[in-house]
């Protein structure tokens, strides 16, 4: 997949950071604060294809803070809790989420960028997860300044970019789709670090819904 973002090089204290965003936003895609109980994120095809690809950049970028801003789109009617941004990130990357309100003010403008990514090593990355599942690392998930932060390695995030990027292609086949409710596809739960504050797992539902007006939107092979 081909993905056109905006590269930030902000600079806090001795230490440069590399953030991206993506140039145009995902403006039907939306995420309620998993914190509270558990986290609903809703998105037409095109929102979770790119968070799809935006997972998989991530996975294989360990110094690169990747910023989805999402509270801006049109605001989410499923889920509880309040609409939040997303970050990824490695632990190389330095990121500390109290740190980032800082850190977000100098974003600055930015320059263009475009990256591909590599379906195929994702999947390696996501089915080595799914052999050894006690042995790899979570992420780490934590919300501040209205901003979900999901912090780990290589084969978690690839395993987040495998149920995107299934929901993005079976989503459209649900039969709640062309009539505009969201359709429950996957979630990400196994790819979340337990938390022992909560008496039940992280989790994260990925559902889709195609934007309204509904008129638009056909089923595929119709």
């Amino acid at each position: 997949m081909r993905l056109r973002l905006t590269e930030f090089r902000p600079r806090t204290g001795p230490r440069t950071h590399r953030v991206v965003q993506p140039r145009t936003p995902l403006r039907h895609t939306s995420l309620r604060d998993p914190e509270d109980t558990y986290g609903v994120l809703v998105g037409d095809h095109d929102g979770l294809n790119r968070l799809a690809g935006l997972f998989s950049f991530a996975a294989c970028s360990r110094h690169t803070i990747v910023h989805v801003p999402l509270r801006d789109g049109v605001p989410p009617d499923e889920g509880r809790g309040e609409p939040v941004d997303l970050v990824l990130a490695h632990p190389e990357a330095g990121l500390r989420p109290s740190g980032w309100p800082e850190l977000r003010r100098r974003l600055g403008r930015g320059t263009p960028l475009t990256v591909r990514t590599d379906e195929a090593r994702t999947a390696r990355d996501a089915r080595a997860r799914l052999d050894r599942p006690h042995a790899a690392p979570a992420l780490r998930h934590t919300t501040h300044a209205c901003t979900y932060f999901l912090i780990g390695g290589r084969s978690a995030f690839a395993s987040a970019a495998t149920a995107f990027a299934l929901a993005a292609g079976r989503g459209p086949r649900h039969p709640c789709a062309a009539e505009g409710r969201p359709a429950f596809m996957t979630c990400l739960s196994g790819e979340l670090a337990p938390d022992p504050g909560l008496r039940r797992h992280p989790e994260i539902v990925i559902a889709f819904k195609p934007y309204p007006p509904y008129a638009h939107f056909r089923r595929p092979g119709r």
